[in-house]
């Protein structure tokens, strides 16, 4: 089978498609016939940076849509044959990948191969931001950073739907403030005053709720725009900067609080609650509650043009690779 992996860190250019063994399901496992790969931000960090490696060489790609091939000991919840979309931890740029049966779900009515593979880290994610973690009311404010990307795209119009009073989103360009414009926000900020922004947006008063994946020094910033009592939800560090501390003295002022969310850590930690919380999530997909635009997507050999168009910071929505 193909398989796309690197063997040391560096630009997009270090990621090789190679031949490779096909992997067998042990207990407790299921092997997918790969249809459709996620791109994602943490894909670019494990070829640049060795975010989550454990060793090399590695492949990347941490969601999958396919057909069951096999299932090892123990599997009762799908079976050979069947449509599904896989959160795994690795590996998912090849032909056959191997994942737990906890993370592997089966598709409801409705939603193609290609609609799930948008599925297993992006929507669970948006879900819980919205509602577990983040715990949005009816008539409450939210702010998303990074408002145009895959998990910005399904966070705006969740939020729509739960009633929001209003959404704000953060973007870098105008171009991506339009795109955002067009999926649930009711105002788009760059990024170098956003801040600012908001606080004019809400007459002084600031936001219920942040949803930041950038860390750093927006985090901060983020907490800044808060309103008294709000909640902040860290989901990532994309800037790679120092992670910023809140502590007591910066949050009792105000009654903020601050939340954080992983979905790959969820998977590790209480796949329980993700096989609970993916099937809410693909429920709104099911229903037409949220639409998630792939805006790009490319064969399984082309990973490397993948990685350069999300990684050139331009990319909107949601990219995949075509691998069957």
């Amino acid at each position: 089978m193909r398989a796309v992996e690197f063997q040391e860190y560096g630009g997009p250019e270090v990621l090789r498609v190679v031949d490779a063994e096909v992997p067998e399901p042990g207990a407790g496992q299921v092997a997918i016939d790969v249809a459709w790969a996620g791109v994602n931000f943490a894909d670019l960090k494990a070829r640049a940076e060795g975010y989550r490696v454990v060793s090399l060489p590695h492949r990347p790609g941490l969601e999958v849509s396919g057909r069951v091939r096999a299932v090892g000991e123990g599997v009762t919840t799908v079976r050979v044959g069947q449509e599904v979309a896989g959160l795994v931890q690795g590996g998912g740029y090849a032909d056959v990948v191997v994942a737990e049966t906890a993370a592997v779900f089966a598709l409801p009515d409705g939603v193609d191969l290609r609609t799930a593979a948008t599925v297993p880290t992006v929507l669970p994610t948006a879900h819980a931001l919205v509602h577990e973690v983040g715990r949005l009311r009816a008539g409450e404010s939210v702010l998303v950073q990074g408002a145009a990307g895959g998990i910005g795209t399904a966070v705006g119009q969740l939020a729509r739907a739960a009633g929001a009073g209003a959404v704000y989103g953060v973007t870098s360009s105008k171009a991506k403030a339009e795109y955002a414009l067009a999926h649930g926000y009711d105002d788009v900020f760059l990024a170098d005053a956003f801040d600012q922004d908001v606080r004019r947006a809400t007459g002084g008063r600031g936001v219920d709720l942040v949803l930041d994946p950038v860390g750093g020094d927006m985090l901060r910033r983020g907490l800044d725009a808060l309103a008294a009592f709000g909640r902040l939800v860290s989901f990532g560090n994309a800037s790679g900067a120092e992670p910023w501390r809140a502590g007591q003295a910066d949050l009792a002022t105000r009654g903020l609080s601050v939340g954080g969310f992983s979905v790959l850590a969820l998977a590790g930690t209480a796949p329980d609650a993700l096989r609970e919380l993916t099937a809410r999530a693909l429920h709104t997909v099911a229903e037409g509650t949220v639409s998630l635009p792939v805006t790009a997507e490319f064969p399984l050999q082309d990973a490397a043009e993948a990685h350069r168009l999300m990684g050139g910071r331009t990319s909107t929505g949601k990219l995949l690779l075509h691998v069957a």
